[in-house]
């Protein structure tokens, strides 16, 4: 484990112009760029023939999350303005109760010019379809760089989720340089986004069509979808000069019986779109070994902290047995579906353990993503990266994406 902790994040800086940062989508998704890496090979291709390099039989495995409207502007009686920016909920915890609650709830955030506000609350009137109500913002306590905000309004029929909607901005990415427009709206959500609660895009789902995910039937390719929630810190830059000193930030995951069940049926040619998606199915494995020492565990001990793949032995069981053991853990409890928080990192030195083919977007120099990209290729990110700045790819968001194969001896 401490030849990871010790990865210098100078080795995954790259010189990314400018002018290669994609600041607008294509005007049809998968019209994007294809990077195909296998046996060592890297080619290209557009993303409307990605069936056609695909392994019949498999399993694709897409995040459904849907990013919220979760930037509120709010203006005070001097003038200033005051951005809150809304990350995760704290009460209630629950995404979906959240979402439905009416009158007040809380939720953990980061502020802009939180130097202008020090105390009292923030007000602004909204019109919610023919509803008008008033939204109150009250600051509370600060944890790290987040701020504890408790919202109140005064009319019941207006839930929290027609807040956001009515009055809230949908976050794009910082290193756009740009504010959002209204075809972000639409652009910046997979076409089979469902389950809101991220503040940034599972970018790597953006190129899909209907008309792509409906080719996958010709090669029978069967697909299902898992939820994590993506939270800001994914574009959290890593200041420490060895990854030992970063510290990932935690996400909630929701997967179902059925999604579990597939897996173990198709263990063996597993797709993950993305890299949220990748360190969900990963998380899973190491879930199901926690539940294998411990079947009791409770909903508060169901997490997967950042170096607990490193520290794992794996005493014997393998993928079956682990992700048989999620399955007995629904059946104890009577559910359907198993949430969890996770805060794994993949970096080199990590064994993939469940995904075996992924499908991604080009990421920031030194990036949690680009080590993850790496950990996966085996230290071959160098040529994929130098092969897409010199044939003119687009980078990160709203760029173009890269089809990835496991090397054959890295099979865990």
């Amino acid at each position: 484990m401490q030849q990871t902790k010790d990865i210098r994040i100078d080795s995954y800086d790259y010189p990314l112009p400018d002018e290669r940062i994609a600041r607008f989508p294509l005007s049809r998704r998968d019209a994007s760029k294809l990077l195909i890496y296998k046996n060592g090979e890297v080619s290209e291709s557009f993303f409307s023939h990605l069936v056609g390099f695909l392994p019949k039989n498999s399993l694709m495995v897409f995040n459904n999350t849907k990013v919220i409207q979760g930037r509120m502007l709010f203006k005070k009686e001097t003038g200033a303005t005051i951005e809150i920016f809304c990350l995760e909920p704290v009460r209630p915890h629950d995404y979906q109760l959240v979402f439905q609650t009416t009158g007040q709830c809380e939720w953990k955030c980061f502020v802009g010019n939180a130097k202008r506000w020090k105390e009292g609350s923030l007000h602004k009137t909204l019109s919610v379809g023919k509803e008008t109500v008033t939204l109150s913002a009250i600051r509370g306590n600060t944890s790290n760089d987040a701020i504890y905000v408790t919202f109140s309004w005064d009319n019941p029929k207006v839930t929290f989720a027609d807040l956001l909607e009515y009055g809230g901005i949908l976050p794009i990415p910082p290193y756009l340089k740009r504010e959002t427009e209204e075809r972000d709206k639409v652009t910046y959500q997979t076409v089979y986004s469902k389950i809101k609660g991220s503040v940034a895009a599972p970018t790597a789902g953006l190129h899909f069509t209907p008309e792509v995910l409906d080719s996958l039937k010709t090669k029978n390719i069967t697909t299902e979808e898992v939820t994590l929630h993506v939270g800001a810190g994914t574009f959290k830059p890593v200041k420490s000069e060895t990854i030992e000193g970063h510290e990932m930030h935690t996400e909630f995951v929701s997967v179902n019986r059925k999604t579990i069940e597939q897996l173990l049926k198709c263990r063996e040619l597993i797709i993950a779109v993305g890299t949220t998606t990748v360190r969900t199915l990963e998380s899973l494995y190491y879930l199901g070994g926690m539940l294998l020492k411990k079947p009791g565990l409770s909903q508060e001990e169901l997490i997967v902290s950042q170096w607990q793949p490193y520290e794992d032995n794996h005493s014997g069981s393998g993928l079956e047995e682990r992700l048989s053991a999620l399955l007995t853990y629904l059946n104890r409890n009577g559910s359907e579906r198993l949430q969890f928080n996770t805060q794994i990192i993949i970096a080199p030195g990590y064994t993939f353990r469940v995904v075996k083919i992924m499908i991604t977007n080009f990421h920031q120099p030194k990036s949690t993503l680009l080590l993850l990209v790496d950990s996966f290729l085996k230290g071959h990110w160098h040529e994929i990266y130098d092969y897409a700045l010199a044939h003119d790819f687009r980078f990160l968001s709203y760029g173009d994406s890269s089809l990835l194969f496991m090397p054959e001896n890295a099979v865990g």
